[in-house]
């Protein structure tokens, strides 16, 4: 027998310690400040809640919540809202912004692959550019299904795959590398992989491309912003060589520049985001 073709010779693929990506991941999301990124997007949380239909009494849920974008928008709807997270500091941010805004919240600690809520629990599921970052993707696709009451909706939106952010992410991948046989976030821009992922669980009822527009005063000045408080930039350069946060901070200005929509001047830097609305079976 050749050797080469032996059992012994086939490499094993890896296995993903899912416990340790996660607390890595949320290492990565409490470390800068995502609130100041977050307030910035609260257009996104406020198209979706239109997108599906968030109304007074509706129980939403908003999982991934991050600081609150789309728990408020569900709330001024005059919604009954419950923001998860499992970056404490966020949800007490949400709760501070919900608080000043005279809006009633609901914070809750939780995982979004393990969600402590009861089957059937809710009418409206929420997620804007978090769930998509769970390591185990089929699980917390079920476990967003499994809370919402059959009929219910289920938003979503998350970056795409060749669009600025994702771009981006996979940018900071080439200098961080992520555990091998980790699923890329940006699957969650497809609707293909979206559909694969509720299976039959959820009638896909729109899906549609929309835009983030990023504006900062250059690129340079995006760079800087999101190098202090984007977790997944702030790690990176944290844990990088001088010289290599030098070559990083070139590429995403460049990245910036190939994606500004503007006239030269101050950065207006287009974001591809796919925003999904299905029905729960």
């Amino acid at each position: 027998m050749n050797p080469d073709l032996s059992v012994s010779s086939v490499p094993t693929p890896p296995v993903l310690d899912l416990a340790a990506v996660k607390a890595r991941q949320q290492a990565t999301w409490a470390s800068g400040a995502y609130g100041k990124i977050g307030v910035t997007l609260q257009i996104v949380g406020e198209t979706l809640c239109e997108a599906v239909d968030v109304g007074p009494g509706d129980r939403v849920l908003d999982v991934a919540a991050g600081n609150g974008n789309a728990s408020l928008a569900a709330a001024r709807r005059g919604a009954e809202v419950t923001a998860s997270d499992y970056v404490p500091g966020l949800l007490e941010e949400a709760r501070r912004r919900a608080d000043a805004d005279g809006l009633a919240l609901a914070i809750e600690i939780a995982d979004a692959e393990a969600l402590p809520f009861g089957d059937a629990s809710f009418d409206v599921v929420l997620s804007t550019f978090g769930v998509m970052f769970t390591p185990a993707q089929e699980i917390a696709a079920a476990e967003l299904a499994r809370v919402a009451r059959p009929g219910g909706r289920i938003g979503l939106a998350a970056w795409t795959p060749d669009g600025f952010i994702g771009e981006l992410l996979r940018t900071v991948g080439r200098y961080m590398p992520p555990p091998a046989g980790l699923r890329p976030p940006t699957q969650w821009g497809t609707q293909a992989r979206v559909t694969q992922l509720f299976g039959d669980r959820a009638r896909l009822v729109a899906a549609e491309h929309r835009q983030f527009v990023f504006r900062y005063a250059s690129p340079e000045a995006f760079v800087a912003f999101f190098r202090a408080w984007y977790g997944p930039t702030h790690k990176a350069f944290g844990a990088l060589p001088a010289e290599r946060q030098v070559e990083l901070a070139d590429e995403i200005a460049a990245l910036a520049r190939r994606f500004d929509r503007g006239d030269g001047g101050r950065l207006a830097a287009v974001g591809d985001y796919l925003e999904v609305v299905l029905e729960r079976s």
